[in-house]
């Protein structure tokens, strides 16, 4: 069995970024002869991409968890590690990407539409790529950022010209079949149609697609039933066509009060700010079941006034297939004017020019001074010190100084001391829990976290050795003081202060 779901929340997980390596170059002669440490990968990203042949979201409703695949770390001899590979997620046409707070991130309208729905990290830079004229030989590499993690909700919205809709048992399915070439679930219960079947209907040199919308029922509009997810695909349609039953043999039911009913949901029914209320679209009407005679004449007994409402009316049978021509004229005629009027308002609409932020312009910064039952503390959010403290191995010296030095030349300190911030404050980067250390100005020296002077590598300094001069004179000095405290004794004794044991 086919389930229909047109609803889902994925949960997405993008690749981490791989880490840089810290390495150095040995050749002979020169067991030290450079870094050599390359970057790691980047974490792949998770792409949504609208695809045509997609036609439900079932796929994600049985598999939700969706993960990116990390980068590789990098290596010595300049090797960098391997990015890591997108994850492509393919979607129905339709599709509308919302987060957590409901927010629409992205509308899929158009077959071939990508978006990036989480980004992978950034790989760490090794440590060659840190290497300059004051720092030769970096005993640090960069680590790899974690990619986006987070959920996001995927809402089907079924994209059709004419959306057929009607109560239950009206003979949607059955004139949808009649009219193209799908072939929806068709029987002779209430309900049959579970999910909204779409089909292509040529008529003449027009083509146009329709959308048999499941049954509508009173309080739909409300949410009774599946009211509102079958109202959700009525949206994009740019005409309404109403199928009304002739033939129905339930009391107190007849095509005038069904109208009424389908309208009421109809016009209850809010649709998203900037589109055309769902009772305010063309809309054609449809006396479905004349193939019975007693339908008939119900229908031409109704249609004087449904014409006096001023709708066009149109008795059909989809088993007989009379009207039907009519009917598909009709409908083209309807599509093709609101086609004519959406390309007039495209050209009237002005032409959007997307600009990327300049690099410089991206590190900006705010800090924020935050209240606790332990004092005051400053917070420090902004894009660039964030995935510094991510990318920076706080098990390393040098790695801590070279942050430091990175949040000095960003002018940190100038913003914390603007914002009263003195030696010894509870300084927090990053929201949450973020990276917690107590501010001392003269960190911008690196000199509290920095064991060998900057620029310099302890471990390419080579061992200290004394020249001769040097040795003389050590030895030298060492003699004198030995001389000097034998006298000092020799005059202790005959001045009485001590004997000898001789």
């Amino acid at each position: 069995m086919v389930t229909f779901v047109d609803q889902v929340q994925l949960h997405l997980q993008a690749g981490r970024g791989g880490n840089g390596c810290v390495s150095v170059r040995r050749e002979k002669f020169k067991p030290l002869a450079g870094p050599d440490g390359g970057a790691g990968g980047n974490g792949g990203t998770i792409v949504l991409v609208a695809d045509p042949q997609v036609t439900t979201l079932l796929e994600y409703h049985r598999r939700p968890h969706r993960t990116a695949e990390n980068g590789a770390y990098g290596a010595g001899d300049y090797r960098a590690g391997a990015h890591g590979t997108d994850l492509e997620l393919r979607v129905p046409v339709g599709t509308v990407v919302k987060d957590t707070e409901g927010e629409v991130l992205i509308d899929l309208t158009e077959p071939g539409t990508r978006f990036v729905v989480a980004e992978g990290g950034l790989g760490g830079l090794g440590n060659h790529a840190l290497a300059s004229q004051k720092r030769k030989a970096p005993g640090f590499a960069l680590l790899g950022t974690d990619g986006w993690a987070g959920d996001v909700t995927l809402e089907l919205k079924t994209i059709a010209d004419v959306a057929f809709v009607g109560l239950p048992s009206a003979g949607k399915s059955s004139l949808i079949a009649a009219m193209s070439a799908a072939r929806p679930k068709i029987a002779d219960y209430p309900f049959t149609t579970l999910h909204p079947n779409l089909g292509v209907v040529e008529v003449g040199e027009h083509r146009f697609t329709v959308a048999d919308v499941p049954g509508l029922i009173e309080g739909a509009s409300e949410g009774k039933g599946l009211g509102l997810d079958f109202l959700r695909h009525v949206e994009r349609c740019s005409a309404l066509l109403h199928v009304l039953d002739c033939a129905t043999l339930e009391p107190g039911r007849d095509p005038l009060t069904d109208l009424e009913v389908i309208k009421k949901e109809l016009a209850a029914y809010e649709v998203p700010e900037g589109q055309v209320p769902l009772l305010e679209r063309p809309q054609l009407v449809a006396l479905n079941k004349i193939d019975v005679p007693e339908a008939r004449e119900l229908a031409q007994f109704v249609r004087a006034d449904l014409e006096a409402m001023g709708y066009r009316v149109f008795e059909i049978s989809t088993a007989s297939r009379e009207g039907l021509r009519e009917l598909g004229f009709a409908l083209a005629e309807v599509v093709e004017t609101a086609r004519d009027k959406a390309i007039a308002e495209t050209e009237r609409l002005e032409r959007i020019v997307l600009t990327p932020k300049a690099v410089d312009r991206q590190a900006g910064f705010r800090v924020v001074t935050e209240g606790g039952s332990y004092g005051t503390l400053f917070r420090i959010l902004g894009q660039k010190p964030e995935r510094w403290v991510q990318q920076t191995d706080f098990r390393n010296d040098e790695a801590v100084g070279y942050l430091a030095d990175r949040l000095q030349k960003l002018g940190i300190e100038d913003a914390l001391v603007k914002a009263g911030a003195v030696s010894g404050s509870t300084v927090i980067i990053g929201p949450g829990s973020g990276v917690v250390f107590d501010w001392e100005p003269s960190l911008t020296s690196a000199a509290e976290v920095q064991v060998g002077v900057r620029g310099s590598d302890d471990r390419f300094d080579g061992p200290a050795r004394r020249t001769n001069k040097e040795r003389r004179s050590d030895y030298y000095e060492l003699m004198d003081a030995k001389a000097a405290a034998r006298e000092q004794l020799e005059q202790e004794r005959k001045a009485g202060m001590w004997e000898s044991d001789e």
